[in-house]
């Protein structure tokens, strides 16, 4: 069975509004239309985009629970109790148990942390651990990107006497009244039912940390202004919610948007101990600008490793620690466990396609597991199995010797998971999740059973088979529109992430010349290519797409690209190429 074939879709333009839009907010036509694709139309609406200031971020107290989350924080740390703050494993998790951590110890507290074992433990609070922290001492529990689901966590920390604050923004489970909330002694979630209800439901876990954070060091102050010193342990907090925030793909707008912004240039400025050993092992450099791009595929892999292939209190470590020498041996270990990563990926996701085409290839949706492959890995190969073949995809790691699987699922727009979960209940173990991932246990003797069901309810969802993935452009440039001037222009949009993704351009009627496959070592997995259009000749740099080269040619060289532009500097000599999205054989392309 051969990749799924993505649908290209180009937005509309309206020249009229396009121009109005660039003369009130004085910018570029192309700036202008690239704002109204992402549905900011006046000049007012363009000036809150573009100029993003730090003040614009909404005072923590407004926030639904914060206030008596501070109050009760503040009161522990003058009383001397020990406090726990309980992440999540993944980068939200990670970077806002340390943003809680750094401020907590600045003021003093007895303070520790936890962040779960995926394996063993399982996502969000879990029972016997919070009886053995209430055990070690620990009176207080705060929760970071998790908890808000956790009722039966939440009365067993009431019964043993733990003072529990979950801060969290998932799903909230529903009833027929509306949220079912856990009994803990606070909560604070963006989306909380409140007589004032918050104006951004939005935040990241990363983000509801901060604001607690905040609101802690403004208590124990004793002042919305806070001193000097803790305005700058504050600042160094806003950059560790930006990489919590890209990480967990929250949409980058309001609220985000700043703490993005503002977070990646603390970060390139002045980045704490650990994460200049964090960007030092990552290959950034110290010179260039940091993008929410550098954060997805350079800084969150190494800190989502710690928690997919070992323990997510590494990445933790490495975030708070103050020694230079413990910050680099960390980061050179989280390094090898996403070196270890990448490599499982690769080898789970080929031998994943391999299954689907020589078993599964006519299902209408694909269901895959093996003995094999890691828990923590499972969903990185969903998601490329739904890319490459366009079908919802469920992923099993069966454990030797476990009574139950773990399985991770990804969707394709439109069908919804967590949904399609529930009509195969009774032949799962467990199951939660929300409509583009999920996550699910199932008895290896079941996962016959398990496709058989997906399957049906898949065909009963797209009798006609799933639709064909979109792929959304916007606009079609000639090759010879792409300067360093259109670059610049375009980076008054960074920072790029969710609901504002980064621009995705046409172009058509090209013709390629001097084709060849790169990679490193004897793995060449990537395209190297120049196109001509007129007078106009451009590099293009196809990643993952060795297997397309054939394709690419088949039209005599005539092709059309979708793709984004960049500055690729080497030796300090900068050259515009084409980072290429997608590809069609032929001189035109049909667009819905």
């Amino acid at each position: 069975m051969a990749r799924a074939e993505k649908q290209w879709h180009l937005l509309p333009s309206d020249p009229t509004a396009t121009n109005r839009l660039a003369g009130t907010a004085r910018v570029s036509s192309v700036v202008a239309q690239l704002l109204i694709n992402r549905g900011v139309r006046d000049a007012a609406a363009a000036r809150r985009f573009l100029e993003t200031p730090l003040g614009g971020l909404l005072p923590p107290m407004a926030l639904p629970g914060v206030r008596d989350a501070a109050d009760r924080i503040a009161r522990a740390i003058t009383d001397k109790r020990r406090i726990c703050v309980y992440g999540d494993y993944d980068v939200d998790g990670v970077t806002g148990t340390s943003v809680l951590l750094r401020i907590l110890g600045k003021l003093g507290a007895d303070v520790q942390f936890h962040v779960p074992l995926r394996l063993s433990e399982g996502y969000g609070l879990n029972s016997e651990r919070l009886r053995d922290l209430q055990r070690s001492g620990v009176s207080m529990v705060v929760s970071v990107d998790c908890g808000i689901a956790s009722l039966a966590e939440a009365q067993v920390a009431r019964d043993i006497g733990l003072e529990l604050i979950i801060t969290d923004h998932h799903e909230m489970k529903i009833g027929l009244d509306g949220p079912i909330l856990p009994l803990a002694s606070v909560l604070v979630h963006p989306r909380l039912p409140a007589p004032e209800p918050y104006p951004f439901g939005d935040l990241s876990g990363a983000g509801v940390a901060f604001k607690l954070a905040w609101a802690v060091a403004q208590r124990a102050c004793g002042s919305e202004r806070v001193p000097a010193e803790m305005r700058e342990l504050l600042l160094d907090a806003v950059g560790l919610a930006a990489l919590g925030l890209v990480a967990d793909v929250v949409p980058l707008r309001d609220e985000n948007r700043i703490f993005v912004r503002h977070g990646l240039e603390r970060i390139r400025t002045n980045p704490s101990t650990g994460l200049k050993a964090l960007l030092d092992a990552s290959g950034v450099k110290p010179d260039q600008v940091l993008t929410s791009e550098d954060v997805g595929f350079k800084l969150a892999p190494r800190l989502n490793a710690a928690g997919r292939l070992g323990c997510a209190s590494f990445a933790v470590e490495l975030l708070t620690t103050t020694s230079g020498v413990k910050a680099v041996q960390l980061a050179q270990q989280l390094e090898a466990m996403n070196s270890d990563r990448q490599a499982h990926e690769r080898k789970y996701t080929q031998a994943a396609k391999e299954m689907v085409e020589e078993q599964f290839a006519n299902d209408p949706a694909i269901v895959v597991g093996s003995t094999d492959w890691h828990p923590g890995v499972v969903g990185i190969v969903a998601s490329r199995l739904v890319d490459y073949f366009g079908k919802p995809a469920l992923v099993i790691a069966i454990q030797p010797n476990e009574a139950v699987a773990t399985g991770s699922a990804r969707s394709v727009p439109g069908f919804a998971l967590h949904t399609a979960l529930v009509a195969c209940d009774d032949v799962l173990e467990g199951h939660g999740g929300h409509a583009a991932a999920a996550g699910f246990k199932v008895r290896p003797e079941r996962i016959p059973a398990l496709r058989d069901r997906f399957n049906a309810y898949v065909t009963s969802h797209y009798p006609g088979g799933a639709p064909a993935q979109q792929l959304t452009l916007d606009a079609e440039v000639p090759l010879s529109a792409i300067t360093f001037g259109l670059l610049k222009d375009l980076d008054k949009l960074e920072p790029y992430g969710a609901a504002n993704p980064k621009p995705k351009f046409l172009a058509s009627g090209l013709k390629v010349e001097g084709a060849r496959l790169i990679g490193t070592g004897e793995v060449q997995r990537h395209m190297d290519f120049r196109v001509r259009q007129g007078e106009t000749t451009i590099r293009c740099v196809a990643w993952g797409m060795a297997d397309r080269l054939e394709e690419l040619m088949s039209s005599n060289g005539d092709c059309c690209l979708a793709f984004t532009p960049k500055i690729n500097e080497w030796k300090g000599y900068k050259k515009i190429e084409l980072q290429v999205i997608d590809l069609k054989p032929g001189k035109m392309v049909s667009l819905v």
